[in-house]
């Protein structure tokens, strides 16, 4: 049985119990009546017709009456008491108790009222009598009234007494059927029921003032009666109404929540009370749903419904649809015990609530959906798509955290592992059985993690365990060995058995810092454990080969920007058969104030990380351009060659920037050669391509730098619209001594001119080189063999002077003017793309 079952079957019972203590007292009442009545019987014809009279009345008063609804059970505001205080005036109290049992018995009889209301009203109306009968008995011969001021007096007494009975006795009643309290049920409509006690007195009054005076006059008291019924039914029902408008208005606020549970827990509840349900029911159709409950309570059904209803009576559903009928997600049902018919006014304001609760329930689905996409969002910010272990992010976010409160929570620590040699799965297997390892790893490391670590994976074959709360730093070795032995075991792989080392290194908490600082350490850690050929490496400032010096060049940044710190040396790139000057590469300088002149490698890294990078390229390109410009205008023609930063190609304002440059130093496109860094994020994101096919198509030539060196590929190349590949100065070292070298860089000579690139070589230091180069097939070089770095008025003055008397030359040509010569192959000279220059790449 369910919560709502029994609570409407202890309701029943009690409701019972009341009623048959009213019936037991009625009936002692109702016996002493007769009693009284044997012992003085009516003795004339005018006896018998005015006790039939007053139960004829006592009959009316009851039929004609103020309806009013209470769940299935129906109430009735009458003229009983009324009637009642009347027949005491005109016939003997004790013959009045019997009118009052007979009149309300037929009345019962004709309206068809069920037993249980039936036997209450007999009762309740016996006890009215016999109280107002105990008074009389104590005013003795003051009664009945016979003068104005005792009808006022007395009278007002015994009706006082009357209809406080009336009122007490029926209130129990219908508070325990409503299921409010008796107190509230009291107070409920309390001004219209003292009116209305007031017009009835008064009605009362007038009645026996005419009687005492004419009786003819009594034809004037029905329909003085019936209007005074009929205004004060219409009090009621416009009171009711507004009342009923009142609750709606309040349900529908209290609907205003985004909470599926909380709209469906307060519909079922207050519906029960704005429609004086027994039981409510809502089923949703989506989700399959149902709640059923009354104003006490609600009982939650997954699917159509739990155990049956015990609520047995009329059914009046209502669909839970919009006002333009558009969108039904399920249905309202009001259940009652007996037959009960809406009024037209209880109908619409159903109507309106089932749309008020469709458009919360419609609220509530939509926050609750909304709030799951957020939360997954929130989830895949924070968490690897592959590993579902934390990410980058939420690994500082929660070492953060955990650093603003190690000093009370023990010692934090982080291990860095790092798979080794898991490039050979991937090519070897594929990315399909690489990604597989990656998740069994994630499981193994998460199964060796404790409660308070967090996994992470910062990215590729890279994972990170914090460890929180340690008792002291030396116990993140233990734990540490625990991570790595559990990569130790095989992996299986589709029925092979794959075996994976790991490298780790550990870092205690830094005194400062913070959490990046925490995790450069453990990187540091983990490489130091590689090149020794460890598993584990914890951290030492003594091994940190990191240069803590570019920490403090990096917080000098800012000035020397706005001080022009940053200075371009340029280095000559030069045809190999002639000497002559075709291009030169911008190389920036850092004229540090105290200490020199700063190499490039100390501080690049800190300006790509810093937001200076912008700046920085801008004053680098600025004076790479002049110098460009003053070549020209002294009667060279020379490009200038640019690096730039592989940050920079992701920023979609970047080539608008180079474009204005140019222009405001009236330099065709043509004459600026971007180098990029040979690295596989250029082919792998959109926003490069579209930054590089705006330059390459407004005439920047660009080049790729440092090729050969691993990094490269022919996807990359059939990706970057490059006009230029520049062979890495360790190949041109090692040509002669290498046979791998060599074959390094022929087979890039062959690339470039079977895709009509133009090829230089870097690192030319010989004269040797330059003519291996050269019968190789290279067509331009640079290195100390012609010129180092230098300013671009040095440069410029070489260039007047030149090698041998030749202006623009910077070495002799390797033969002479007019010279037959024989090449083991052709030459990358760069046509069929352009039919430049060579330049620098």
């Amino acid at each position: 049985m369910s919560l709502t079952t029994r609570r409407h079957s202890d309701t029943d019972r009690r409701l019972l119990l009341l009623v048959g203590i009213l019936v037991a007292f009625a009936s002692v009442v109702a016996l002493g009546a007769a009693t009284a009545v044997w012992h003085d019987p009516p003795t004339s014809i005018d006896d018998f017709t005015t006790s039939a009279a007053v139960a004829v009345m006592i009959a009316l008063g009851a039929i004609v009456k103020a309806p009013l609804r209470i769940r299935s059970t129906a109430f009735s505001i009458a003229w009983v008491e009324t009637a009642i205080v009347l027949g005491l005036a005109l016939a003997p109290p004790p013959q009045v108790i019997l009118a009052a049992g007979v009149g309300i018995a037929c009345a019962s009889f004709l309206t068809r009222l069920s037993a249980i209301k039936t036997a209450f009203g007999i009762a309740k109306h016996t006890l009215v009598a016999g109280g107002a009968t105990a008074l009389i008995l104590l005013l003795g011969d003051r009664w009945p009234p016979r003068d104005f001021w005792s009808v006022i007096v007395v009278l007002g007494a015994v009706y006082l007494v009357a209809a406080l009975l009336d009122d007490l006795l029926a209130t129990p009643v219908i508070a325990l059927a409503s299921g409010n309290k008796i107190s509230r049920q009291f107070r409920n409509n309390l001004d219209l029921r003292l009116a209305g006690f007031g017009v009835r007195f008064v009605v009362a009054a007038c009645t026996l003032l005419i009687i005492r005076a004419d009786p003819r006059l009594l034809l004037a008291v029905p329909p003085l009666v019936l209007s005074l019924h009929l205004a004060y039914s219409a009090r009621i029902r416009g009171r009711t109404e507004q009342q009923a408008w009142q609750r709606l208005a309040r349900t529908t606020d209290a609907l205003n929540v985004v909470d599926l549970d909380k709209v469906l827990t307060t519909a079922v509840t207050q519906a029960a009370e704005l429609f004086s349900a027994d039981e409510v029911e809502i089923e949703l159709r989506d989700g399959d749903r149902t709640v059923r409950g009354g104003a006490g309570g609600v009982i939650t059904y997954d699917g159509p419904g739990g155990e049956p209803t015990a609520v047995d009576g009329t059914v009046v559903p209502a669909p839970l649809e919009g006002h333009d009928r558009a969108v039904d997600v399920g249905v309202l049902r009001l259940r009652f015990r007996g037959p009960v018919e809406l009024s037209e006014r209880e109908r619409y304001t159903l109507r309106t609530f089932a749309s008020a609760l469709c458009t919360a329930v419609r609220n509530a689905q939509a926050y609750a959906e909304l709030a799951r996409v957020a939360e997954e969002h929130a989830y895949a910010a924070t968490h690897d798509a592959l590993t579902g272990l934390a990410n980058r992010r939420h690994l500082l976010d929660q070492g953060t955290e955990q650093l603003s409160i190690r000093h009370a929570d023990g010692v934090t620590a982080l291990v860095l592992i790092d798979l080794n040699h898991f490039k050979e799965v991937n090519d070897t297997l594929g990315h399909a059985a690489g990604d597989q390892v990656l998740v069994q790893v994630a499981e193994r490391l998460r199964g060796a993690a404790q409660g308070d670590d967090v996994v992470a994976r910062l990215g590729g074959d890279e994972f990170a365990v914090l460890l929180r709360g340690l008792p002291a730093p030396a116990v993140a070795a233990h734990r540490a060995e625990a991570l790595i032995a559990a990569l130790h075991e095989p992996f299986d792989l589709d029925g092979m058995r794959i075996s994976v080392e790991a490298s780790g290194g550990i870092s205690a908490a830094p005194a400062s810092g913070g959490m990046p600082e925490l995790l450069r350490r453990a990187d540091v850690a983990m490489y130091q454990a590689k090149r020794a050929g460890q598993r584990i490496s914890t951290y030492a400032p003594t091994r940190d080969t990191a240069d803590l010096g570019r920490l403090t060049l990096g917080g000098e940044l800012p000035r020397a920007v706005a001080d022009h710190e940053f200075t371009v040396n340029f280095q000559p790139i030069v045809d190999l058969a002639t000497g002559e000057v075709t291009s030169a590469e911008a190389l920036a300088r850092w004229h540090h104030p105290r200490h020199g002149v700063i190499d490039p490698l100390r501080f690049l890294e800190a300006v790509e990380r810093s937001g200076l990078l912008p700046a920085f390229a801008e004053a680098i390109l600025d004076q790479a351009l002049i110098a460009a410009g003053s070549w020209r205008d002294a009667g060279f023609d020379v490009p200038v060659a640019v690096n730039v930063s592989p940050r920079s190609l992701l920023d979609a304002r970047f080539p608008g920037s180079v474009l204005a440059r140019l222009r405001a130093h009236d330099l065709p496109a043509d004459r600026l050669v971007l180098e990029l860094t040979e690295t596989l994020t250029l082919s792998q994101l959109d926003v490069v391509d579209r930054v590089l096919s705006r330059l390459r198509d407004e005439g920047v030539r660009l080049a790729l730098d440092d090729f050969g060196t691993g990094y490269s590929s022919l996807s990359l190349l059939s990706r970057i619209p490059v006009h230029e590949l520049k062979i890495d100065r360790s190949f041109v070292s090692a040509m002669e001594s290498s046979a791998e070298a060599a074959a390094v860089i022929r087979s890039t000579l062959d690339l470039g001119r079977s895709l009509d690139l133009t090829v230089v070589a870097e690192g030319v230091e010989s004269e040797p080189q330059r003519r291996a180069l050269w019968e190789l097939g290279c067509a331009a070089g640079q290195g100390h063999l012609f010129a180092r770095p230098i300013p671009a008025g040095t440069l410029l003055a070489a260039l007047q002077r030149g090698a041998g008397g030749s202006p623009g030359t910077l070495a002799p040509p390797l033969h002479d003017a007019g010279s037959v010569i024989r090449l083991g192959g052709r030459r990358s000279n760069g046509r069929g793309r352009d039919r430049l220059p060579h330049l620098p790449a």
